[in-house]
């Protein structure tokens, strides 16, 4: 009588935490890989591919090491697996070097042996899906919508979506502004986050944090804006959106400008290179003019800042610095414009016009890019560049003054004054002897983009350019961050104790020295020695600045 053969064991699987497999604790990316398997199976997709691994249980640096271990948890609890898109091979005759490329699947013989169990009991359809971290899918008649189809709410959404980026373009970024009609008064913050609750689907919650993330950023708060990366990256990783490739190449963009905003330079091109080497998102960056233009203006960036500090005491390589800053910038203008992005496009004039003035200011001013028809006035070029930044600002619609072009020009006007003994203090009357340029100066260095200074936004002192932006701000009717409120108000006490009026500018400092803690240290730095340096003895005797920071750093207050 032939002997029988024993039918093989079932295979008890428990989802509830800690998870086991037949009694034993078990690795839970192992048992979860196993019960994705079997889910498939039964769902009569067979398959399951390393995408769908990615969040769940691994990300893609991860991947191989997690397939690994499972095979070898696998063996140990006795189930064979499969590898490859021809599910009718046997396991034992596949080709282990080509296993973790996937997809998996369970041969039929050994998916009728899996059992999976919550609390002891027979798991439902619902509760195996809610382990895997899959959507309940209800069954779809006919008539059934597919959940990412277009719905009527999506118009209500994007509609949302602009209010959010027409407010960040005026300025109300956290807070509200007073007096702007039509599309409402709520902030850009605001704003974004009621587009969270009217969001329904993956892709348009993954664009809703990003967009909160380049807020925050914008803002300043660095800490709020790593979360919301953190957020979108889970987000990514957990659902397959579309558009997740430029949603990648964007967390990146943003974590590169968060590191640039804490001046960390070189976090902030390890960033932007790895996104130019991974093939992906170099394809993004190709062919996607917005993250093109994100990617060469933050690159250009970097690269000026590093070309200043080097100027001192390597000018070669300063100088090779300051040219790709340049070249990049460029390349920013040319992709903002490709995408009709005139916001974007001041933002990236501004920039190079105050590079080519900086880069003058610290014995770079023969760089090839700098050279146009014999004509070596680098003032005049740095001036005409922000004049159009301020001309694009005037001919977009809703688009606010940029307080950064006024902050600018007040620099350059001031640029070339120096107190007669540079290792002294100067006193009331040699500060109030140096002649920086007014208003009307800077109008005509700008020639035919003089237009851009109207008598409205541009009166004819500084100190009164200074102030109306600050009156702006403190009435609510415009919101700087933190850089930028500090900015103006340091220059406006400059041109105020220049005016004899030294009450106002007393009053700035005290103002800007409770700002002060909100930047980082750098940035702190620079206004604690341009106080200091600056500004005439009696004043600094009356309004005391901070403390000089131990290590001195003088960074030129960063770009937007």
């Amino acid at each position: 009588m032939p002997k029988s053969v024993a039918s093989p064991a079932l295979l008890s699987i428990e989802l509830t935490s800690p998870q086991s497999v037949d009694g034993r604790r078990a690795a839970f990316q192992s048992l979860w890989l196993l019960v994705r398997m079997q889910h498939a199976h039964e769902a009569g997709t067979g398959l399951v591919r390393l995408a769908d691994l990615r969040g769940e249980v691994s990300d893609a640096s991860t991947l191989r090491m997690v397939v690994s271990r499972a095979f070898r948890d696998f063996k140990a609890w006795g189930i064979e697996v499969g590898w490859g898109e021809d599910t009718q091979r046997e396991p034992r005759f596949l080709n282990a070097e080509r296993r973790s490329q996937g997809p998996f699947w369970l041969p039929a013989s050994e998916a009728k042996r899996v059992r999976v169990l919550v609390d002891g009991h027979a798991a439902t359809a619902k509760e195996v899906a809610s382990f895997l971290g899959l959507r309940s899918r209800k069954a779809q008649g006919a008539g059934a919508t597919p959940p990412d189809a277009v719905h009527l709410q999506d118009a209500a959404f994007w509609k949302q979506l602009v209010a959010s980026q027409q407010a960040a373009r005026q300025g109300r970024l956290m807070a509200p502004v007073a007096g702007h009609a039509g599309g409402g008064n709520g902030s850009a913050l605001e704003s974004i986050r009621l587009a969270g609750t009217l969001a329904a689907t993956d892709f348009q919650r993954a664009l809703v944090t990003l967009n909160e993330a380049m807020l925050w950023r914008r803002l300043g708060d660095n800490e709020q804006a790593r979360r919301r990366l953190q957020a979108l990256k889970k987000q990514r990783l957990a659902h397959h959106v579309a558009g997740n490739d430029y949603l990648g190449a964007m967390e990146c963009i943003v974590s590169a400008w968060c590191a640039y905003t804490a001046r960390d330079l070189p976090l902030a091109q390890s960033l932007l290179g790895g996104m130019a080497e991974d093939a992906s998102r170099a394809l993004v960056l190709r062919h996607h003019p917005d993250v093109r233009f994100e990617w060469c203006n933050l690159w250009a960036l970097a690269c000026r800042s590093q070309a200043l500090a080097l100027a001192a005491g390597d000018k070669p390589a300063a100088a090779a610095l300051a040219e790709e800053s340049l070249r990049r910038f460029g390349e920013a203008l040319a992709a903002a414009f490709e995408s009709h992005s005139f916001d974007a496009a001041q933002h990236v004039a501004a920039n190079m016009g105050m590079a080519a003035w900086l880069f003058d200011r610290v014995g770079l001013s023969d760089l090839p890019a700098l050279a146009h028809d014999g004509n070596a006035d680098t003032t005049r070029r740095a001036v005409q560049w922000i004049a159009f930044s301020e001309w694009l600002c005037g001919h977009t619609d809703g688009q606010g003054r940029s307080a950064w072009n006024a902050i600018y020009l007040m620099r350059i006007a001031r640029g070339h004054c120096r107190p007669p003994d540079n290792e002294k203090q100067p006193t009331l009357a040699q500060f109030r002897a140096q002649k920086p340029l007014d208003p009307a100066a800077v109008s005509r260095l700008a020639g035919p983009l003089a237009d851009a200074f109207d008598a409205t936004n541009w009166p004819a002192r500084w100190v009164q350019v200074a102030q109306a932006r600050l009156a702006d701000h403190q009435a609510g009717r415009r919101r700087y961050p933190g850089l930028q409120h500090c900015s103006l108000l340091f220059e406006h006490a400059w041109y105020a104790a220049h005016a004899g009026e030294l009450e106002a500018a007393g009053h700035s400092l005290a103002l800007l020295r409770e700002a002060l803690p909100q930047l980082v240290p750098s940035d702190r730095a620079y206004f604690t020695e341009s106080w200091n340096d600056q500004l005439p003895a009696e004043l600094v005797l009356e309004a005391r600045p901070p403390r000089r920071p131990s290590a001195r750093s003088k960074p030129a207050p960063k770009a937007r």
